[in-house]
């Protein structure tokens, strides 16, 4: 009988873990820009709040692996800097604030006016994540379901 109770209770678990809604803030990060002579980087998280306060470092296309400038984003999570018109290509920006952030790529020369950025998650990480869910539903449920010797 105490089987009988053991996957009961797994099972009532699984259901009720599927059915709790659930509310997750702050694990994804979208990162937008704005160019004309001027770059303007607007951080949020997933949510729609803004990044305020992360930390923004800026790699120039000739050396990425110094930092060109660094700064911290507003309470607004904008942060605006003019990059050196003398060096033409992709301008590489990372935002970040307690451990959530991200990194942009941003094409400065001919013209430099654009928008673009990035969001969300992708379809491989999607996939992932659902497929985790999936084998943590099967698992416990297999757990539950075993018997002892």
């Amino acid at each position: 009988m105490s089987g009988n109770w053991k996957l009961l209770f797994g099972l009532a678990f699984v259901l009720v873990m599927i059915g709790w809604p659930l509310v997750v803030h702050a694990h994804g990060v979208s990162i937008e820009y704005t160019s004309n002579v001027e770059v303007e980087v607007v951080a949020r998280y997933d949510t729609g709040g803004p990044m305020a306060g992360a930390q923004v470092v800026v790699y120039a296309p000739d050396d990425p692996g110094t930092p060109w400038l660094t700064g911290t984003c507003d309470d607004d999570g904008r942060f605006i800097f003019t990059p050196d018109s003398s060096k033409p290509g992709t301008w590489d920006v990372q935002v970040r604030l307690a451990g959530h952030g991200g990194m942009i790529h941003i094409p400065v020369g001919e013209g430099m006016v654009g928008t673009g950025g990035t969001g969300g998650y992708s379809v491989t990480q999607i996939v992932l994540m659902a497929v985790c869910v999936i084998w943590g539903i099967a698992g416990t449920a297999l757990y539950f379901m075993r018997k002892r010797a």
